[in-house]
């Protein structure tokens, strides 16, 4: 009897220690783990299976869309966010940037006048060398036979309307801003070609709930180790540990998740107040998010890069060429009537076509660094601003779209661990 005692009170207190520890070991490395797969690695990495090309099309939708699976036959893993990548922008653009405000009010905040004054200062120097080439290359027997006094009142007049010409331009591409850039495919083609960007964003965004998500596992796994403790002792077979397990794995991950975005407004119940951890951050949040855009997105190079080569360019083009046509005839002033005797009303026109597209060149004023950090700031300030003001519902779509599709894939993970660890503690020290 005393050896069975004794034999009893070993055993229980090897479980005491063990199954806790393993408990919560399993919970911070599901967690974990969790987290790189959320994030890790940017683009596919798998071995190809016989067969699953040619049944990958035939899977259903649910099947196909899982970040395990690729359509040229191989089993591996890629990051549910770089994967997601699309769907992601897209949320981001319907739950924030277009709450926070319209690709005008974007604009706006670049402020026109300072762009304008800015390309100004950028072109001055070349427009001597821009005009000269023009005529040259359109009527360059006109060009030579021009007098010099001549040829430096035609720079002198340029020179002159130059600024009014610019304000123009800027002025009327804030006019038709929302006809030349489509500001959700704006946002979704940068992450598309910079996933890791996207990873960058939601990383900072939610860093403090990521962490929490790490730590909580080993925080819940001790105590549901130590109930587990007592059960294996009420029900001593082999196959609880590791049923035991898939409950623990799958339940620290469930509650993990659900302690960040619920409740998603504040409840209270007696003296607590309860909402989602990464909703009571939302100013600090805000922050955060409006660098991430204003230093990454919605920036003065992506602006005026999808002015003139994005898919919309043909449109801003035709704007320019709208717009300086009656600048040009402005700038010629009152030799325009004798211009156009001498070389011919078409001759005329592809000279002002010439100069429209001369002018889209000038677009390399829009990757001047630091004049675009200066941009920056006041769209950081507008985005921050905003976003402060997002309903709590809207605001948690932040960080919630990036996992709520495949979150069953990280409570599985969990199961899948938890049920490991249940077997490797049976190896080690027996039932």
């Amino acid at each position: 009897m005393l050896s069975l005692a004794l034999d009893f009170n070993r055993h229980f207190v090897v479980a005491l220690v063990t199954i806790p520890l393993f408990t919560g070991v399993i919970g911070y490395v599901t967690n974990w783990s969790g987290v790189v797969m959320l994030f890790r690695p940017i683009r596919f990495h798998g071995t190809r299976v016989p067969g699953l090309r040619f049944v990958y099309p035939y899977l259903p939708r649910r099947v196909q869309v899982i970040p395990a699976l690729s359509r040229d036959g191989r089993f591996g893993w890629q990051g549910i966010v770089p994967s997601r990548v699309d769907k992601m922008a897209s949320i981001s653009v319907d739950k924030a940037l277009l709450k926070v405000g319209s690709i005008s009010d974007f604009y706006q905040q670049l402020e026109p006048d300072k762009i304008a004054d800015h390309l100004v200062a950028t072109a001055q120097s070349e427009m001597r060398q821009v005009v000269e080439r023009i005529i040259m290359r359109e009527h360059p027997q006109l060009w030579r036979d021009l007098p010099l006094s001549l040829r430096e009142a035609v720079h002198a007049r340029v020179e002159q309307e130059l600024p009014t010409i610019v304000r123009g331009i800027t002025a009327e591409i804030g006019e038709h801003i929302d006809q030349l850039i489509d500001a959700k495919l704006m946002v979704i083609s940068y992450f598309e070609a910079h996933p890791e960007m996207m990873n960058q964003m939601l990383q900072q965004v939610g860093r403090r709930e990521l962490r929490f998500m790490q730590n909580f596992g080993f925080y819940l796994g001790v105590p549901l180790g130590l109930i587990m403790v007592f059960v294996v002792q009420a029900l001593p077979y082999w196959w609880v540990l590791p049923v035991g397990g898939v409950l623990i794995g799958y339940t620290v991950n469930y509650l993990g998740i659900t302690m960040i975005f619920e409740p998603v407004f504040p409840r209270r119940i007696g003296s607590l107040t309860l909402q989602g951890l990464f909703l009571k951050r939302q100013p600090e949040v805000s922050d955060v998010f409006a660098r991430c855009i204003a230093d990454e997105v919605i920036n003065l190079h992506n602006v005026g890069h999808e002015l003139l080569y994005g898919p919309r360019s043909d449109r801003t083009r035709r704007l320019l060429e709208d717009t300086i046509r009656p600048a040009v005839d402005q700038a010629i002033g009152p030799a325009q009537g004798a211009l156009r005797v001498a070389i011919g009303s078409r001759e005329y026109d592809r000279i002002r076509a010439s100069v429209a597209t001369e002018a889209a060149d000038f677009g390399a004023a829009f990757d001047d660094e630091e004049f675009g950090r200066e941009q920056a700031t006041r769209i950081y300030d507008f985005v921050a601003r905003q976003m402060r003001k997002l309903p709590a519902d809207d605001f948690s779509e932040l960080l919630r779209s990036a996992i709520k599709q495949d979150e069953w894939l990280l409570f599985l993970h969990g199961a899948v661990l938890g049920f490991g660890a249940g077997l490797l503690h049976l190896a080690i020290f027996g039932v």
